[in-house]
């Protein structure tokens, strides 16, 4: 005799047992990852694979199949992740939330939370709010004073730092850019000062408009890295001076999915006499230390060697 499940029941008053037995029956259905757990009532914003199924996590699948209320950017592309990994519905069904939903669409999702039931938010792909859907529903959630919580995986930006060979201790996250180049070029100046690594999602078709507005405002050299397609099938990273990559670019169309990373250019020469002039000039107002800091911060040098620079110049002044 054959297992029966109510599926008008919500996911997390099956008993655990029972659908692990129902879902553990090869007649039935496939071996699945997942376990049932009982969730809090709030808002689970749940990362999904960027390409490759397998890089869910166990805890994003408990989750999924936990929920009360499921929530995502793109219904389909949800529920063939689900039926991938085994996930049942169970009676629940998707609601779609994306970057055309408004107020009234978010104040249906919190009403479930307010209900005292768990909502299980994702993206297409990725982390929910990076570069994608979420900001403004955490916003709303939170300002109910209810429980956001994440369940941290893939993101295209993370993944693009590990492979690109450019430095990861300090980086900045700018998502797209303006399409418009004159505001494009205005973004990309600002960041050009930045000494962190730049990380841009960018799409095919204006790659080629991106790069040639670095090189406009971070000269030829600067070094970039182009990663595609990551964890996919045809994954691709392309590194070199930025010039270089226009011309390879040039000659082979780029597809995909794309991360582009922009490395910090060399430190600026500083004249030991400006420095100096800045320093005098500081100590006319503020105390030594502060005027240290001060001239530190705006050269973007260790305060501890400016502060040394600093007290050589007063003893000198004090010898006069």
């Amino acid at each position: 005799m054959g297992l029966e499940i109510s599926l008008s029941k919500r996911p997390s008053e099956i008993d655990r047992p029972v659908l692990g037995a129902f879902y553990g029956n090869l007649q039935r259905g496939p071996e699945v990852n997942h376990n049932l757990m009982k969730l809090e009532p709030g808002l689970y914003l749940v990362a999904t694979p960027l390409g490759s199924a397998r890089d869910i996590t166990l805890r994003a699948l408990d989750i999924l199949a936990s929920a009360d209320v499921l929530a995502a950017e793109d219904t389909r592309t949800a529920r063939k992740l689900l039926d991938i990994h085994g996930v049942p519905l169970a009676g629940r069904r998707i609601i779609a939330y994306h970057d055309h939903s408004n107020a009234k669409d978010r104040k249906k999702v919190i009403h479930h939370v307010v209900e005292g039931k768990s909502v299980a938010y994702v993206s297409e792909a990725g982390t929910p709010l990076i570069a994608d859907p979420g900001y403004q529903l955490v916003v709303d959630v939170r300002r109910e004073g209810l429980s956001v919580s994440a369940a941290p995986g893939p993101a295209a930006c993370i993944a693009a730092l590990t492979v690109a060979g450019l430095p990861t201790d300090q980086f900045h996250f700018a998502g797209f850019l303006a399409p418009q180049q004159v505001a494009r070029q205005k973004q990309l100046a600002a960041f050009m000062a930045l000494r962190a690594t730049v990380v841009l999602y960018e799409s095919p078709k204006r790659l080629n408009a991106l790069l040639a507005d670095i090189e406009t405002t971070g000269g030829p050299a600067r070094p970039v890295a182009v990663c595609r397609e990551l964890t996919k099938k045809f994954e691709d990273v392309q590194s070199g001076p930025v010039e270089s990559l226009r011309a390879f670019y040039a000659e082979t169309p780029a597809r995909g999915e794309i991360v582009v990373l922009i490395g910090a250019g060399e430190d600026p020469k500083i004249d030991t006499g400006d420095l100096e002039v800045a320093l005098v000039h500081a100590m006319l107002n503020l105390r030594v230390k502060d005027a240290a800091d001060a001239v530190a911060g705006a050269y973007g040098l260790p305060r501890r060697d400016i502060y040394q620079l600093a007290l050589k110049l007063q003893a000198l002044k004090t010898e006069e």
